[in-house]
């Protein structure tokens, strides 16, 4: 199942999500059962960063339909931002359960994880992401990032290099394997990484910082 997508809200003025606010809550008064009503009023709470009236909104969904995917996914991702990170991962959990092959819900709860201080969940995570979707340069991506970050180098290298076999043009994945291989010590190979994304597409220009460092 396809989640709706919540706008970023760049280019709607805080004043139209507030109209907007305002209507739904009276189209709501009316048919108080509408789940998409609800959905809506949510997503513009959410873009107005009212995250507790979002997770209330949820909740009303949650109610009507207790298996419903997007309540439970932006319900998550409000919970992450007011640091509920116990609720947060509650609600994930319950996404997952239904849903299991949903590639970013694995990658919020990965996220909660981290900010929990959870080291092996995280790992474990990050792992079943790689194993669920062993075609995804993101989730290599995102499994290298935490071992850059928790100083493993030699798996991150190893994971950079499949990203990058995945999505070869991917400026950051390349620049991130590069960053690898100098704290290694490997400027050769370094270098040569950058000519590969180079050679496939990538605008040398866009990597002189990383190539005045491999010299």
């Amino acid at each position: 199942m396809l989640l709706c997508a919540v706008c970023a809200g760049a280019q709607t003025a805080p004043q139209q999500w507030r109209d907007s606010v305002s209507t739904l809550i009276e189209a709501i008064r009316q048919d108080p059962r509408n789940t998409d009503l609800r959905l809506k009023k949510a997503e513009a709470n959410i873009n107005l960063q009212q995250w507790e009236y979002a997770i209330e909104e949820y909740g009303n969904v949650l109610r009507l339909d207790d298996q419903n995917l997007a309540a439970l996914y932006f319900r998550a991702y409000c919970h992450g931002q007011l640091r509920h990170y116990d609720m947060a991962l509650a609600d994930y959990d319950a996404f997952l359960t239904i849903q299991p092959q949903y590639f970013e819900a694995h990658l919020g709860r990965a996220h909660i994880l981290q900010k929990m201080g959870r080291k092996a969940d995280i790992l474990d995570e990050l792992n079943l992401m790689v194993q669920q979707f062993p075609d995804s340069a993101d989730a290599y991506a995102a499994r290298a990032a935490y071992e850059t970050e928790q100083q493993l180098y030699e798996p991150a290298l190893f994971d950079w290099t499949e990203a990058l076999r995945l999505s070869p043009a991917q400026a950051d994945f390349a620049v991130s394997k590069a960053d690898i291989l100098l704290r290694l010590g490997r400027r050769k190979e370094a270098r040569e990484t950058l000519d590969t994304a180079v050679s496939h597409g990538v605008p040398r220009g866009a990597l002189k910082d990383w190539y005045d460092r491999c010299k």
